[in-house]
């Protein structure tokens, strides 16, 4: 129920201080590292409650019926009450690192329990609802050690939710009407054309964004590493496009923990990415 295969997600917390270069600085990783447990217990507390909220629509879903609450081996009581538990103790973490966090951290679990009762059935406003969550994530970073979250940056992370949540909206639609099973009702304002245009779209944005943000950095030592980072992050978002198209897109957070092509690239920008900031110190 806690899903820890999804707190990859919250990398995103770390995203801003790596991208600041400044994961090294003084207590910088100590109190990055607290807001990462802490969005990880916001998340999990998250999921228990929106569990039982979704129970009844679980149960008809080919993977979620296995889940905890829908599958009746976990009661709804005590899944909300653990649910509100992590929750609670989440926020009173992101408190302790900095009041401003757990402004952030509220924010989080607001947006999240309102796109669980009103967003998430609504078009398009699903997709930018699923994005907030993932650019608080980033902004919490941020917020955190304290660092400065250029525009680029937060551009670039808006703009790559939307298109992991356009490409979610699509294999959830494609899987539907392949196996023409039901499907969560704001998908019945959804058409695959509409999808796979928001998914260039924010795809395009992406890269454009990224490429300003790597090319407003210094060369170091004649060496453009950032700029040189373009490319495995091209491939990372070419290659996510690809499985999505192949209706793989519907857990997003598996993707990178099972498909080869996105952890060599991704292994790629990590280490182009590490020895740029190690140039420049």
């Amino acid at each position: 129920m806690m899903r820890p295969h999804q707190w990859v997600k919250n990398g995103l917390v770390v995203a801003a201080a790596v991208a600041a270069g400044a994961l090294g600085h003084d207590d910088v990783p100590v109190r990055v590292g607290l807001a990462f447990v802490a969005f990880c217990m916001l998340a999990s507390g998250l999921y228990a409650i929106n569990d039982v909220h979704d129970a009844a629509e679980d149960r008809l879903h080919a993977r979620k019926r296995y889940r905890p609450v829908a599958a009746g081996e976990l009661s709804a009581p005590s899944a909300l009450t653990f649910g509100t538990v992590l929750v609670t103790a989440g926020l009173a973490l992101c408190v302790c690192v900095r009041p401003l966090l757990g402004v952030v951290g509220a924010g989080y679990v607001a947006l999240t329990l309102s796109y669980t009762l009103i967003w998430r059935h609504i078009l398009l406003l699903d997709l930018i609802a699923i994005s907030g969550g993932f650019v608080l994530r980033a902004v919490a970073g941020g917020v955190a050690p304290p660092v400065a979250l250029s525009r680029w940056f937060l551009l670039v992370i808006s703009a790559a939710a939307v298109c992991v949540a356009a490409g979610k909206r699509y294999s959830e639609l494609r899987r539907s009407q392949i196996e023409n099973t039901a499907r969560r009702r704001v998908l019945h304002s959804y058409t695959l054309p509409l999808l796979v245009r928001v998914l260039v779209a924010s795809a395009g944005v992406t890269l454009f964004a990224y490429s300003m943000w790597a090319f407003q950095l210094p060369v170091v030592d004649g060496v453009p590493w950032r700029p040189l980072t373009i490319l495995p992050f091209a491939v990372c978002l070419l290659r996510y496009g690809a499985l999505v198209r192949a209706g793989a897109g519907e857990a997003p957070d598996e993707l990178i923990l099972k498909d080869r092509v996105l952890q060599v690239a991704a292994l790629a920008w990590l280490v182009l990415f590490a020895l740029g900031v190690n140039a420049a110190g």
